[in-house]
C-alpha cells in the first residue's frame, strides 16, 4: 500500500498537490473524489468535514489546505529538496503564505465581481487587487524563483496561482507572471503532473 493517499479531483485545487506529489518523487496512491454527493457525504466528510478535495493522509494524519500539503511535504520528505534551510526560510514562507491570504482573497472576489470599497481596503488583508498584483510581480521578478535562484515548494505553490490566474484570466497577463510560468512548467514534474491531471480528467468525464 502506498504511504501517502491524495484524494483530489482533476478539476480541482488539487492540481497543487499532484504537482507537489510528483516533485517529491515518493509514491503516493490517488483517489479520486466527484463533485457534488461523493465529496460531501460521511466517508469523504470524515477525511475532511469540509467536503472539499485535496487532502491527504500520511502515516495516519490527515492534511488539508493546498499551502499547508506543499508545507508539510516538503518536510516530510526532505531528500527532495524542497524546502530551504530553516534558517533561509523567510522568503519561503513569506511568499507561500502570501499567495494562500491575499493572492487567493483578491483574485477570489475579483472573479465574483466584489470590489471593496476604498475607504474599506484596511478591513481586508489584501488591501486592493492592484496592490496584490505589483506585489507579486515584484516578488516573481527579483531573482529566478519565488524565494531566491533554487525552486521550493513555494514555487509549486505561487506558480499554480500564477497559472490558473492567467489560464482563466483572473491574474492580469504580465510580462514577469508569464516569464516565471514559463521558467516552471518546464519542469518534468510538472509535465508529469498535467498529464497524469489531464488523463483522470477525461477518464472522469467519460463516466458523467
Amino acid at each position: 500500500m502506498s504511504e501517502i493517499v491524495f484524494y483530489t479531483n482533476p478539476m480541482s485545487r488539487g492540481r497543487i498537490v499532484r504537482w507537489m506529489l510528483e516533485e517529491t518523487g515518493v509514491p503516493y496512491r490517488t483517489e479520486i473524489v466527484p463533485f457534488g454527493q461523493p465529496m460531501k457525504n460521511e466517508a469523504y466528510c470524515s477525511i475532511n468535514p469540509m467536503g472539499k478535495v485535496p487532502s491527504i493522509v500520511h502515516r495516519q494524519k490527515v492534511v488539508t489546505e493546498c499551502a499547508a500539503i506543499c508545507a508539510y511535504l516538503a518536510d516530510a520528505f526532505p531528500q527532495a529538496g524542497l524546502a530551504p534551510p530553516t534558517m533561509d526560510r523567510a522568503d519561503y514562507y513569506r511568499w507561500m503564505f502570501f499567495a494562500a491570504g491575499p493572492l487567493e482573497a483578491a483574485v477570489s472576489n475579483r472573479a465574483l465581481g466584489f470590489v471593496v470599497p476604498e475607504d474599506r481596503r484596511r478591513m481586508v488583508g489584501y488591501g486592493s487587487y492592484d496592490d496584490v498584483m505589483a506585489t507579486l510581480e515584484k516578488a516573481v521578478s527579483s531573482s529566478a524563483y519565488i524565494a531566491g535562484e533554487r525552486f521550493t515548494a513555494a514555487d509549486v505553490y505561487v506558480g499554480s496561482h500564477i497559472g490558473w490566474g492567467l489560464q482563466f484570466g483572473s491574474i492580469e497577463k504580465r510580462p514577469a507572471f508569464v516569464d516565471y510560468l514559463g521558467r516552471l512548467s518546464q519542469r518534468q514534474a510538472y509535465q508529469r503532473a498535467v498529464e497524469l491531471d489531464n488523463t483522470a480528467m477525461a477518464a472522469l468525464q467519460k463516466t458523467a
